[in-house]
Protein backbone atom coordinates (compact mmCIF):
# COMPACT_ATOMS: atom_id res chain seq x y z
CA UNK A 1 0.00 0.00 0.00
CA UNK A 2 1.12 3.39 -0.84
CA UNK A 3 2.27 6.02 1.34
CA UNK A 4 -0.21 8.15 -0.42
CA UNK A 5 -3.18 5.68 0.24
CA UNK A 6 -1.80 5.40 4.07
CA UNK A 7 -2.44 9.21 4.42
CA UNK A 8 -5.70 9.22 2.74
CA UNK A 9 -7.14 6.45 5.04
CA UNK A 10 -5.62 8.30 8.15
CA UNK A 11 -7.10 11.57 7.06
CA UNK A 12 -10.65 9.83 6.73
CA UNK A 13 -10.36 8.50 9.63
CA UNK A 14 -9.35 11.54 11.74
CA UNK A 15 -12.35 12.75 9.70
CA UNK A 16 -14.48 10.74 11.74
CA UNK A 17 -13.18 11.93 15.18
CA UNK A 18 -14.02 14.75 14.63
CA UNK A 19 -18.23 14.61 14.27
CA UNK A 20 -17.49 14.08 17.99
CA UNK A 21 -14.88 16.36 19.04
CA UNK A 22 -16.71 19.35 19.95
CA UNK A 23 -18.84 17.34 22.18
CA UNK A 24 -16.35 15.41 24.81
CA UNK A 25 -12.72 15.35 25.53
CA UNK A 26 -9.89 13.40 23.64
CA UNK A 27 -9.75 10.56 26.28
CA UNK A 28 -13.56 10.00 25.82
CA UNK A 29 -14.14 10.14 22.25
CA UNK A 30 -11.46 8.19 21.09
CA UNK A 31 -12.80 5.33 23.25
CA UNK A 32 -16.03 5.43 21.10
CA UNK A 33 -13.89 5.85 17.12
CA UNK A 34 -11.66 3.45 18.21
CA UNK A 35 -14.27 1.29 19.30
CA UNK A 36 -16.77 1.72 16.83
CA UNK A 37 -13.45 1.10 14.56
CA UNK A 38 -13.00 -2.03 15.85
CA UNK A 39 -16.21 -3.56 15.17
CA UNK A 40 -16.00 -2.29 11.54
CA UNK A 41 -12.75 -4.18 11.47
CA UNK A 42 -14.28 -7.34 13.00
CA UNK A 43 -17.37 -7.44 10.89
CA UNK A 44 -15.40 -7.12 7.86
CA UNK A 45 -13.01 -10.09 8.60
CA UNK A 46 -15.85 -11.80 9.94
CA UNK A 47 -16.94 -11.40 6.30
CA UNK A 48 -13.86 -11.93 4.57
CA UNK A 49 -13.61 -15.39 6.20
CA UNK A 50 -16.66 -16.67 5.64
CA UNK A 51 -16.87 -15.68 2.09
CA UNK A 52 -13.44 -16.81 0.87
CA UNK A 53 -13.00 -20.04 2.95
CA UNK A 54 -16.57 -21.41 3.83
CA UNK A 55 -19.04 -20.12 1.09
CA UNK A 56 -16.38 -20.32 -1.63
CA UNK A 57 -18.16 -22.86 -3.66
CA UNK A 58 -22.03 -21.55 -2.97
CA UNK A 59 -23.65 -19.65 -4.88
CA UNK A 60 -24.65 -16.71 -2.53
CA UNK A 61 -22.62 -14.42 0.45
CA UNK A 62 -22.72 -14.55 4.19
CA UNK A 63 -25.14 -10.93 4.09
CA UNK A 64 -27.69 -12.96 2.07
CA UNK A 65 -28.42 -15.83 4.07
CA UNK A 66 -31.98 -15.59 5.50
CA UNK A 67 -31.66 -15.74 9.19
CA UNK A 68 -34.97 -16.59 9.59
CA UNK A 69 -35.25 -20.07 7.28
CA UNK A 70 -34.76 -23.11 8.41
CA UNK A 71 -31.76 -23.32 6.26
CA UNK A 72 -30.58 -20.00 6.79
CA UNK A 73 -29.89 -21.21 11.02
CA UNK A 74 -28.52 -24.51 10.02
CA UNK A 75 -25.87 -22.71 7.62
CA UNK A 76 -25.54 -19.74 10.44
CA UNK A 77 -24.73 -22.15 12.70
CA UNK A 78 -22.25 -24.13 10.93
CA UNK A 79 -20.78 -20.73 10.34
CA UNK A 80 -20.41 -19.75 13.81
CA UNK A 81 -18.61 -22.82 15.02
CA UNK A 82 -15.69 -22.31 12.88
CA UNK A 83 -15.80 -18.68 12.86
CA UNK A 84 -15.32 -18.91 16.85
CA UNK A 85 -12.47 -21.25 16.11
CA UNK A 86 -10.78 -19.50 13.60
CA UNK A 87 -11.52 -15.50 14.39
CA UNK A 88 -12.87 -16.37 18.05
CA UNK A 89 -15.90 -14.57 17.91
CA UNK A 90 -18.73 -14.37 15.60
CA UNK A 91 -21.47 -12.50 14.35
CA UNK A 92 -24.78 -13.17 12.49
CA UNK A 93 -25.47 -11.05 9.27
CA UNK A 94 -27.96 -8.98 10.74
CA UNK A 95 -25.09 -7.99 13.28
CA UNK A 96 -22.80 -6.72 10.57
CA UNK A 97 -21.50 -3.22 10.10
CA UNK A 98 -22.73 -2.77 7.11
CA UNK A 99 -26.20 -4.01 8.00
CA UNK A 100 -26.33 -2.01 11.12
CA UNK A 101 -25.59 1.03 8.91
CA UNK A 102 -27.89 0.02 5.73
CA UNK A 103 -30.88 -0.01 8.71
CA UNK A 104 -29.74 3.58 10.65
CA UNK A 105 -30.09 5.21 7.05
CA UNK A 106 -33.87 3.97 6.79
CA UNK A 107 -32.12 1.51 4.20
CA UNK A 108 -34.27 -1.82 5.35
CA UNK A 109 -37.84 -3.01 4.68
CA UNK A 110 -40.22 -2.98 7.59
CA UNK A 111 -37.21 -1.93 10.18
CA UNK A 112 -36.91 1.22 11.81
CA UNK A 113 -34.09 3.05 11.29
CA UNK A 114 -33.11 3.77 15.62
CA UNK A 115 -30.09 1.40 15.83
CA UNK A 116 -28.93 2.32 19.77
CA UNK A 117 -30.03 -1.02 21.14
CA UNK A 118 -28.98 -2.97 18.04
CA UNK A 119 -25.45 -1.61 18.34
CA UNK A 120 -25.55 -2.21 22.38
CA UNK A 121 -26.03 -6.33 21.69
CA UNK A 122 -24.02 -6.07 18.46
CA UNK A 123 -20.76 -4.75 20.93
CA UNK A 124 -22.15 -7.48 23.71
CA UNK A 125 -22.64 -10.36 20.98
CA UNK A 126 -18.59 -10.12 20.33
CA UNK A 127 -18.11 -11.42 23.90
CA UNK A 128 -20.68 -13.73 24.75
CA UNK A 129 -19.79 -15.57 21.45
CA UNK A 130 -16.32 -16.37 22.53
CA UNK A 131 -17.22 -17.48 26.19
CA UNK A 132 -15.93 -20.76 26.84
CA UNK A 133 -13.47 -20.73 24.25
CA UNK A 134 -9.95 -19.96 23.82
CA UNK A 135 -10.61 -16.30 23.10
CA UNK A 136 -12.72 -15.47 26.07
CA UNK A 137 -10.11 -13.83 28.32
CA UNK A 138 -8.29 -11.79 24.61
CA UNK A 139 -12.66 -10.84 23.80
CA UNK A 140 -13.98 -10.37 27.15
CA UNK A 141 -15.10 -6.65 28.28
CA UNK A 142 -13.68 -5.30 24.88
CA UNK A 143 -16.12 -2.57 24.52
CA UNK A 144 -16.97 -1.62 27.61
CA UNK A 145 -15.94 1.99 27.13
CA UNK A 146 -18.43 2.43 24.42
CA UNK A 147 -21.17 4.03 26.35
CA UNK A 148 -24.18 4.41 24.35
CA UNK A 149 -26.06 5.64 27.31
CA UNK A 150 -23.81 9.29 27.69
CA UNK A 151 -25.60 12.32 27.70
CA UNK A 152 -22.60 14.01 25.57
CA UNK A 153 -23.89 12.06 22.63
CA UNK A 154 -26.81 14.22 22.52
CA UNK A 155 -29.91 15.06 24.13
CA UNK A 156 -32.65 12.10 24.19
CA UNK A 157 -32.35 8.88 22.24
CA UNK A 158 -33.29 10.40 19.24
CA UNK A 159 -30.55 12.52 19.09
CA UNK A 160 -27.84 10.09 20.25
CA UNK A 161 -29.05 7.55 17.53
CA UNK A 162 -28.47 10.52 14.95
CA UNK A 163 -24.73 11.01 15.98
CA UNK A 164 -24.10 7.56 16.25
CA UNK A 165 -25.87 6.83 12.43
CA UNK A 166 -23.18 9.74 11.15
CA UNK A 167 -20.36 8.15 12.35
CA UNK A 168 -20.89 4.72 11.47
CA UNK A 169 -21.97 5.87 8.01
CA UNK A 170 -18.76 7.88 7.23
CA UNK A 171 -16.34 4.95 8.56
CA UNK A 172 -18.47 2.57 6.28
CA UNK A 173 -17.33 4.90 3.62
CA UNK A 174 -13.58 3.66 4.03
CA UNK A 175 -12.15 0.91 2.53
CA UNK A 176 -10.00 -0.94 5.26
CA UNK A 177 -8.48 -3.19 2.34
CA UNK A 178 -8.49 -6.25 4.41
CA UNK A 179 -8.18 -8.15 0.67
CA UNK A 180 -4.54 -7.39 0.94
CA UNK A 181 -2.92 -9.86 3.34
CA UNK A 182 0.44 -8.48 3.22
CA UNK A 183 -1.05 -5.04 4.21
CA UNK A 184 -0.82 -3.52 7.85
CA UNK A 185 -2.43 -0.40 6.45
CA UNK A 186 -5.31 -0.51 8.84
CA UNK A 187 -3.14 -1.08 12.17
CA UNK A 188 -0.95 1.69 11.07
CA UNK A 189 -3.91 3.88 10.72
CA UNK A 190 -5.12 2.68 13.84
CA UNK A 191 -1.44 3.62 15.41
CA UNK A 192 -1.91 6.91 13.82
CA UNK A 193 -5.08 7.64 15.39
CA UNK A 194 -3.79 6.49 19.09
CA UNK A 195 -0.90 8.79 19.15
CA UNK A 196 -3.34 11.93 17.68
CA UNK A 197 -5.67 11.05 20.89
CA UNK A 198 -2.69 10.87 22.97
CA UNK A 199 -1.67 14.49 21.64
CA UNK A 200 -5.11 16.06 22.67
CA UNK A 201 -5.50 14.36 25.73
CA UNK A 202 -2.57 15.86 27.11
CA UNK A 203 -1.06 14.57 30.07
CA UNK A 204 -3.52 11.59 29.85
CA UNK A 205 -2.41 10.58 26.56
CA UNK A 206 1.57 10.05 27.99
CA UNK A 207 -0.84 7.10 29.81
CA UNK A 208 -1.65 4.83 27.13
CA UNK A 209 0.80 5.90 24.17
CA UNK A 210 5.02 5.50 23.82
CA UNK A 211 5.50 8.42 20.54
CA UNK A 212 6.68 5.85 17.86
CA UNK A 213 10.23 7.19 17.39
CA UNK A 214 10.97 6.00 20.96
CA UNK A 215 9.36 2.61 20.08
CA UNK A 216 11.58 2.35 17.54
CA UNK A 217 14.25 2.75 19.16
CA UNK A 218 13.85 0.66 21.96
CA UNK A 219 12.94 -1.99 19.50
CA UNK A 220 16.48 -1.45 17.44
CA UNK A 221 18.07 -2.38 20.68
CA UNK A 222 16.51 -5.29 22.01
CA UNK A 223 16.32 -6.91 18.14
CA UNK A 224 19.85 -5.85 17.57
CA UNK A 225 21.61 -9.61 16.83
CA UNK A 226 18.30 -11.36 16.00
CA UNK A 227 16.25 -12.85 13.18
CA UNK A 228 13.14 -13.97 15.36
CA UNK A 229 11.76 -13.87 18.82
CA UNK A 230 10.06 -16.23 20.81
CA UNK A 231 8.69 -13.75 23.35
CA UNK A 232 8.25 -10.37 24.02
CA UNK A 233 7.16 -8.41 26.88
CA UNK A 234 6.06 -4.99 28.46
CA UNK A 235 4.80 -4.91 31.71
CA UNK A 236 3.30 -1.61 31.91
CA UNK A 237 2.13 -2.04 28.02
CA UNK A 238 -0.41 1.15 27.61
CA UNK A 239 -2.03 0.55 23.91
CA UNK A 240 0.48 -1.66 22.77
CA UNK A 241 2.69 0.14 20.63
CA UNK A 242 5.95 -0.73 21.99
CA UNK A 243 4.83 -4.29 21.67
CA UNK A 244 3.54 -3.61 18.34
CA UNK A 245 7.09 -2.06 17.03
CA UNK A 246 8.77 -5.41 17.40
CA UNK A 247 5.92 -6.84 15.04
CA UNK A 248 8.78 -6.85 11.73
CA UNK A 249 10.66 -9.29 13.64
CA UNK A 250 9.41 -12.76 13.67
CA UNK A 251 7.69 -12.94 17.47
CA UNK A 252 6.10 -16.23 18.93
CA UNK A 253 4.16 -14.58 21.53
CA UNK A 254 3.16 -10.98 23.07
CA UNK A 255 2.89 -10.87 26.46
CA UNK A 256 1.40 -7.85 28.39
CA UNK A 257 -0.34 -6.02 31.91
CA UNK A 258 -1.84 -2.93 31.92
CA UNK A 259 -3.63 -1.24 35.32
CA UNK A 260 -5.69 0.80 33.45
CA UNK A 261 -9.02 -0.81 32.48
CA UNK A 262 -9.62 1.29 29.20
CA UNK A 263 -6.07 1.53 27.91
CA UNK A 264 -6.42 -2.63 28.32
CA UNK A 265 -9.38 -2.80 26.32
CA UNK A 266 -7.33 -0.57 23.52
CA UNK A 267 -3.91 -2.89 23.44
CA UNK A 268 -6.02 -6.26 22.59
CA UNK A 269 -7.96 -4.78 19.88
CA UNK A 270 -4.52 -2.75 19.05
CA UNK A 271 -3.28 -6.43 18.98
CA UNK A 272 -5.83 -8.00 17.00
CA UNK A 273 -6.29 -5.00 14.58
CA UNK A 274 -2.26 -6.10 13.61
CA UNK A 275 -3.30 -9.29 12.83
CA UNK A 276 -1.75 -10.97 15.68
CA UNK A 277 -4.07 -14.17 16.50
CA UNK A 278 -5.74 -14.29 19.45
CA UNK A 279 -3.57 -17.33 20.47
CA UNK A 280 -0.92 -15.38 20.24
CA UNK A 281 -0.76 -12.75 22.41
CA UNK A 282 -1.76 -12.45 26.50
CA UNK A 283 -2.49 -9.36 27.46
CA UNK A 284 -3.64 -9.04 30.93
CA UNK A 285 -5.51 -6.31 33.38
CA UNK A 286 -4.06 -6.05 37.01
CA UNK A 287 -1.37 -4.13 38.85
CA UNK A 288 2.05 -5.36 37.54
CA UNK A 289 3.88 -4.82 41.12
CA UNK A 290 1.60 -6.39 43.51
CA UNK A 291 -0.37 -8.74 41.00
CA UNK A 292 2.00 -10.27 38.55
CA UNK A 293 -0.58 -12.43 35.70
CA UNK A 294 2.99 -13.61 33.92
CA UNK A 295 4.50 -15.82 37.00
CA UNK A 296 6.43 -18.21 34.72
CA UNK A 297 7.42 -16.16 31.82
CA UNK A 298 10.96 -15.71 30.51
CA UNK A 299 11.01 -13.31 27.61
CA UNK A 300 13.52 -12.61 25.36
CA UNK A 301 12.91 -9.33 25.04
CA UNK A 302 11.25 -6.80 27.14
CA UNK A 303 10.37 -2.92 26.52
CA UNK A 304 8.60 -0.78 28.85
CA UNK A 305 7.95 2.88 29.82
CA UNK A 306 6.28 2.46 32.82
CA UNK A 307 4.63 5.60 34.88
CA UNK A 308 7.25 7.22 36.37
CA UNK A 309 7.67 8.13 39.70
CA UNK A 310 4.54 6.05 40.19
CA UNK A 311 3.25 5.19 44.03
CA UNK A 312 3.08 1.80 45.02
CA UNK A 313 2.44 -0.27 48.14
CA UNK A 314 6.13 -1.69 49.39
CA UNK A 315 6.67 -1.87 52.79
CA UNK A 316 2.80 -1.54 53.35
CA UNK A 317 2.62 -5.47 51.60
CA UNK A 318 4.50 -7.51 54.16
CA UNK A 319 4.12 -10.13 50.90
CA UNK A 320 6.57 -7.70 48.43
CA UNK A 321 9.58 -8.49 51.38
CA UNK A 322 9.64 -11.48 50.26
CA UNK A 323 8.72 -11.79 46.76
CA UNK A 324 11.44 -13.02 44.97
CA UNK A 325 11.11 -10.05 41.85
CA UNK A 326 12.28 -7.98 45.20
CA UNK A 327 14.19 -9.36 48.10
CA UNK A 328 17.72 -10.32 46.63
CA UNK A 329 18.16 -6.10 46.74
CA UNK A 330 18.13 -5.91 50.02
CA UNK A 331 15.47 -2.89 50.14
CA UNK A 332 12.47 -2.01 48.25
CA UNK A 333 11.81 0.67 45.76
CA UNK A 334 10.25 3.67 48.38
CA UNK A 335 6.24 4.26 48.54
CA UNK A 336 6.33 7.34 45.91
CA UNK A 337 8.91 6.02 43.61
CA UNK A 338 8.34 2.39 41.91
CA UNK A 339 10.68 3.29 39.28
CA UNK A 340 13.09 0.58 40.41
CA UNK A 341 10.13 -1.71 41.43
CA UNK A 342 9.70 -2.08 37.58
CA UNK A 343 13.16 -2.64 37.07
CA UNK A 344 13.91 -5.61 39.19
CA UNK A 345 10.46 -6.92 38.09
CA UNK A 346 11.34 -7.15 34.79
CA UNK A 347 14.68 -7.96 35.39
CA UNK A 348 13.29 -11.31 37.25
CA UNK A 349 11.43 -11.52 33.76
CA UNK A 350 14.18 -11.65 31.56
CA UNK A 351 15.53 -14.05 29.93
CA UNK A 352 19.57 -14.79 29.75
CA UNK A 353 19.93 -14.29 26.46
CA UNK A 354 17.48 -11.98 26.50
CA UNK A 355 17.68 -7.69 26.27
CA UNK A 356 15.55 -5.23 28.25
CA UNK A 357 15.28 -1.46 27.41
CA UNK A 358 12.86 0.79 29.66
CA UNK A 359 12.28 4.38 29.76
CA UNK A 360 12.60 6.04 32.95
CA UNK A 361 13.21 9.31 34.49
CA UNK A 362 16.87 11.04 35.22
CA UNK A 363 16.21 10.25 39.01
CA UNK A 364 16.63 6.79 38.78
CA UNK A 365 20.47 7.84 37.46
CA UNK A 366 21.51 9.06 41.04
CA UNK A 367 18.17 9.10 43.85
CA UNK A 368 20.36 7.61 46.95
CA UNK A 369 18.32 5.78 49.94
CA UNK A 370 16.84 2.47 49.11
CA UNK A 371 17.04 3.50 44.93
CA UNK A 372 20.83 3.37 45.18
CA UNK A 373 21.12 0.69 47.04
CA UNK A 374 19.45 -1.14 44.54
CA UNK A 375 21.17 0.55 41.63
CA UNK A 376 24.27 -0.70 42.83
CA UNK A 377 23.27 -4.23 43.72
CA UNK A 378 22.54 -4.21 40.02
CA UNK A 379 25.75 -2.89 38.96
CA UNK A 380 27.91 -4.54 41.22
CA UNK A 381 26.91 -8.35 42.15
CA UNK A 382 24.96 -8.63 39.19
CA UNK A 383 26.69 -6.66 36.51
CA UNK A 384 23.24 -6.42 34.52
CA UNK A 385 23.44 -3.00 33.09
CA UNK A 386 24.57 -2.64 30.13
CA UNK A 387 24.32 0.90 28.77
CA UNK A 388 22.43 4.27 29.81
CA UNK A 389 21.14 6.81 26.73
CA UNK A 390 19.81 10.25 27.86
CA UNK A 391 17.02 11.63 25.80
CA UNK A 392 15.81 15.15 25.01
CA UNK A 393 13.30 16.85 26.96
CA UNK A 394 9.57 16.79 26.04
CA UNK A 395 9.55 14.12 23.97
CA UNK A 396 5.95 12.46 25.73
CA UNK A 397 2.55 13.62 25.78
CA UNK A 398 2.36 15.78 29.27
CA UNK A 399 5.71 15.31 30.47
CA UNK A 400 7.90 18.03 29.58
CA UNK A 401 11.39 16.46 31.60
CA UNK A 402 13.88 14.52 29.77
CA UNK A 403 13.95 10.92 30.27
CA UNK A 404 16.63 8.07 29.80
CA UNK A 405 16.16 4.91 28.57
CA UNK A 406 18.43 1.67 30.56
CA UNK A 407 19.25 -1.21 28.93
CA UNK A 408 20.09 -4.07 30.40
CA UNK A 409 21.32 -8.32 29.42
CA UNK A 410 22.29 -10.73 32.14
CA UNK A 411 24.78 -12.47 29.90
CA UNK A 412 26.80 -9.08 28.64
CA UNK A 413 29.64 -9.03 25.51
CA UNK A 414 31.36 -6.12 27.16
CA UNK A 415 30.81 -6.91 30.59
CA UNK A 416 34.21 -4.39 32.09
CA UNK A 417 32.06 -1.25 31.10
CA UNK A 418 28.63 0.40 30.87
CA UNK A 419 28.17 2.82 27.48
CA UNK A 420 26.94 6.25 28.22
CA UNK A 421 25.22 8.22 25.89
CA UNK A 422 24.24 11.80 25.39
CA UNK A 423 21.35 12.48 22.75
CA UNK A 424 19.29 15.14 25.13
CA UNK A 425 20.72 18.10 22.32
CA UNK A 426 20.21 16.25 19.31
CA UNK A 427 16.25 16.61 18.25
CA UNK A 428 13.63 18.49 15.78
CA UNK A 429 11.25 20.87 16.78
CA UNK A 430 7.35 20.27 16.40
CA UNK A 431 4.75 22.67 17.60
CA UNK A 432 4.37 21.63 21.36
CA UNK A 433 6.55 18.43 21.27
CA UNK A 434 10.06 17.51 20.45
CA UNK A 435 10.43 14.82 18.05
CA UNK A 436 13.98 12.36 17.13
CA UNK A 437 14.74 12.05 13.48
CA UNK A 438 15.19 9.13 11.71
CA UNK A 439 19.33 10.55 12.03
CA UNK A 440 18.97 10.93 15.79
CA UNK A 441 17.47 7.60 16.42
CA UNK A 442 20.27 5.99 13.55
CA UNK A 443 23.31 7.92 15.47
CA UNK A 444 21.76 6.29 19.09
CA UNK A 445 21.10 2.95 17.99
CA UNK A 446 24.49 2.88 15.76
CA UNK A 447 26.62 4.92 18.99
CA UNK A 448 25.11 1.68 20.97
CA UNK A 449 25.39 -1.41 18.73
CA UNK A 450 29.35 -0.40 17.91
CA UNK A 451 30.01 0.84 21.85
CA UNK A 452 31.46 4.04 20.20
CA UNK A 453 33.57 6.41 22.07
CA UNK A 454 32.57 10.10 20.98
CA UNK A 455 33.52 13.22 22.39
CA UNK A 456 30.60 15.25 23.72
CA UNK A 457 28.39 12.46 23.02
CA UNK A 458 29.20 8.97 24.27
CA UNK A 459 31.67 7.14 26.76
CA UNK A 460 32.61 4.16 28.22
CA UNK A 461 32.41 4.31 31.70
CA UNK A 462 34.76 0.77 33.46
CA UNK A 463 32.91 -0.33 36.36
CA UNK A 464 36.09 1.16 38.70
CA UNK A 465 35.20 4.49 37.57
CA UNK A 466 31.33 3.98 38.57
CA UNK A 467 32.37 2.80 41.56
CA UNK A 468 34.72 5.44 42.13
CA UNK A 469 31.63 8.11 40.97
CA UNK A 470 29.48 5.86 44.33
CA UNK A 471 27.79 4.09 41.98
CA UNK A 472 25.82 7.92 41.14
CA UNK A 473 24.76 7.45 36.89
CA UNK A 474 24.51 10.93 36.30
CA UNK A 475 25.55 11.41 32.66
CA UNK A 476 27.01 14.62 33.03
CA UNK A 477 29.69 12.73 35.47
CA UNK A 478 30.97 10.62 32.19
CA UNK A 479 30.23 12.18 29.36
CA UNK A 480 31.54 16.07 29.17
CA UNK A 481 29.01 18.50 26.94
CA UNK A 482 30.19 21.24 28.24
CA UNK A 483 31.09 23.98 25.14
CA UNK A 484 33.29 26.65 26.00
CA UNK A 485 32.53 30.18 25.20
CA UNK A 486 34.09 31.87 22.42
CA UNK A 487 36.20 34.87 23.61
CA UNK A 488 35.19 38.01 23.37
CA UNK A 489 36.21 40.34 19.93
CA UNK A 490 36.68 43.41 21.49
CA UNK A 491 36.42 45.53 18.06
CA UNK A 492 33.24 43.77 16.71
CA UNK A 493 31.80 44.34 20.30
CA UNK A 494 32.88 48.59 19.49
CA UNK A 495 31.68 48.63 16.28
CA UNK A 496 28.08 47.35 17.26
CA UNK A 497 28.17 50.13 19.88
CA UNK A 498 29.12 52.54 17.48
CA UNK A 499 26.32 51.60 15.69
CA UNK A 500 23.95 51.77 18.29
CA UNK A 501 24.81 54.47 19.40
CA UNK A 502 24.01 56.35 15.89
CA UNK A 503 20.79 54.81 15.62
CA UNK A 504 19.70 55.93 19.30
CA UNK A 505 20.87 59.48 18.13
CA UNK A 506 19.26 59.15 14.91
CA UNK A 507 15.66 58.31 17.01
CA UNK A 508 16.57 61.44 19.32
CA UNK A 509 16.53 63.70 16.78
CA UNK A 510 12.75 62.57 15.24
CA UNK A 511 11.05 62.33 18.81
CA UNK A 512 12.90 66.05 19.21
CA UNK A 513 11.31 67.34 15.79
CA UNK A 514 7.87 65.43 16.65
CA UNK A 515 7.98 67.22 20.04
CA UNK A 516 8.30 70.38 18.27
CA UNK A 517 6.21 70.14 16.08
CA UNK A 518 3.27 69.91 19.27
CA UNK A 519 4.99 72.06 20.99
CA UNK A 520 5.42 69.94 23.87
CA UNK A 521 8.61 69.17 26.43
CA UNK A 522 11.37 66.79 25.00
CA UNK A 523 11.33 63.81 27.09
CA UNK A 524 15.59 63.91 27.43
Amino acid sequence: MSEEQKRLLEKQLWGVANILRGKMNADEYKNYILGFIFYKYLSERLEKYVNGKLLSRENYTFEEIKEDTKQGKAIVEEVKKASINHLGFFLKPSQLFSYLVKKGNGEIKNQENFILEDLKNILNTVEQTSMGTSSEDDFKGLFDDVDLTSSKLGKGEKKKNEVIVEVLTVLNGIDFKLEDSKSDLLGDAYEYLIGKFAAGAGKKGGEFYTPAQVSRLLAKIVTLGKKKLRSVYDPTCGSGSLLLRLKDYIVSDYYGQELNPTTYNLARMNMILHDIHFDRFSIRHGDTLTDDMHLDLQAEAIVANPPFGAKWKSTDDPALANDERFTQYGRLAPKGKADYAFVTHMLHHLSDNGTMAIVLPHGVLFRYGAEGEIRKYIIEKQNYLDAVIGLPSNLFYGAGISAIVLVFKKCRREDKDILFIDASKEFEKQKNQNYLTDENITKIFNTYKERKVSDKYSHKASLEEIKENDYNLNIPRYVDTFEEEKPIDLKEVAIKLKKLNKEELGLQKKIARFCDELKIAKPF
